[in-house]
Parts: structure tokens; C-alpha cells; sequence
């Protein structure tokens, strides 16, 4: 199983609490069991960073610890391996163009058929995951001129199985994008935050 966790703030509050907020989130979830685990945060300079480790939560603590991320937006994932096997190239967020980071739960049942359509068009994944391939479709679709809320829907209309994903670009901080089909995701509404997560506990 997988866990999401996604987080919206005021990015005029001085407290960017992005980051621990994620973390609580994903450490929430560690119920479901877990090989590897990531953050992506879009920073005050609309910088998409990343960090993902395999193992515990704890190891990505300790490389946040290290090299720290700061930022209003983000999301987060723990990841059981199913594409491909724990390893940090493997875990999520994936990225395309430096730009959009996607997390998923669930199995994209055509990836590999959208992978091939891809590599005609000269986008390849770094990974083994079908994960990677959405966050890959999504930036084809805005090479060809859509914009990020067209290029997602375009997508999930293309995919095929169950899944829930959040979606971030540094294009448009100011927005953070969950869809779902099959597979739970859920969204909390507050006054100076708003959130999304694969289970209530996060």
C-alpha cells in the first residue's frame, strides 16, 4: 500500500510549515507499510526541489535534516514497491521538465502503451514506475499548448485502472491538484491551509 499527503498554505504566512506538516502526515501513515518515501515543495522562488530516500521515514528526515526544503505547497509519498523495486530512482514524487511533481496510489493498467507513445515522441522516464509515466503525460500535453488543469484531465481521461494522485507545478504555486478514481483521496478545508491525503488519519 501507499500513502499521500498533500498541503496548501498561506505563502504570506511567515511559518512555512510545508515540510513538517507533510512529514506528520506521512508518518500517520506508516500503518500501511512502506520501502521508500519522497517530498517535493514548490519554494519562494517557484523552485521545484525533491527528496526522496528508501527505507524509513526517518532516512528522508535525516537528507531534509541535511539539505533542508522550505515552501508554502507540497506533497509527499510513501511508496510499496509494485513497477520496478524500492530504490530512490523508483520512489515518488516523479518530476517532468523541472516543473510538475506527481505522487500516485494505485496501478496505471496502460502505462506501459503511453510509455511507448512517449519515447516516439522523444520523452523518456528515469524510472520503472508507471507512476512516472503520468506526471510524463501530463507535460506532453502542455508542450502541445494546454494548460496544467486541461493537461490533467486530458490525462486521467487517457489512463486505464484505479489510482489517486496530487499534482504540483511551479508554473502555479498558488495551486494543488488531486484527482482520484477507484482509489481513496480526501480533502480538508481550513482557514489558513488546506490539504489532501490517501487516508483520514493524515
Amino acid at each position: 500500500m501507499c500513502g499521500i499527503v498533500g498541503v496548501i498554505s498561506n505563502p504570506y504566512n511567515a511559518n512555512k510549515a510545508g515540510v513538517p506538516t507533510l512529514l506528520e502526515g506521512l508518518h500517520r501513515l506508516e500503518y500501511r507499510g512502506y520501502d521508500s518515501a519522497g517530498i517535493a515543495i514548490i519554494d519562494d522562488s517557484q523552485q521545484l526541489n525533491r527528496r526522496r530516500s528508501v527505507g524509513k521515514i526517518a532516512e528522508l528526515e535525516g537528507k531534509l535534516t541535511d539539505n533542508p526544503l522550505a515552501g508554502h505547497i507540497g506533497i509527499a509519498h510513501t511508496r510499496w514497491a509494485t513497477h520496478g523495486p524500492p530504490t530512490e530512482i523508483n520512489a515518488h514524487p516523479h518530476i517532468a521538465a523541472d516543473n510538475i511533481a506527481l505522487v500516485c496510489n494505485g496501478i496505471i493498467e496502460n502505462y506501459d502503451e503511453l510509455r511507448i507513445e512517449q519515447q516516439a515522441r522523444g520523452i523518456f522516464c528515469e524510472s520503472q514506475t508507471d507512476t512516472e509515466v503520468l506526471v510524463k503525460q501530463i507535460h506532453l500535453h502542455m508542450l502541445d499548448g494546454m494548460n496544467l488543469i486541461a493537461a490533467v484531465k486530458t490525462t486521467i481521461g487517457e489512463l486505464q485502472g484505479a489510482f489517486a494522485i496530487g499534482i504540483l507545478c511551479a508554473a502555479e504555486p498558488h495551486r494543488l491538484i488531486g484527482a482520484r478514481r477507484g482509489s481513496p483521496l480526501v480533502v480538508g478545508l481550513g482557514d489558513t491551509a488546506s490539504y489532501l491525503a490517501s487516508d483520514m488519519a493524515a
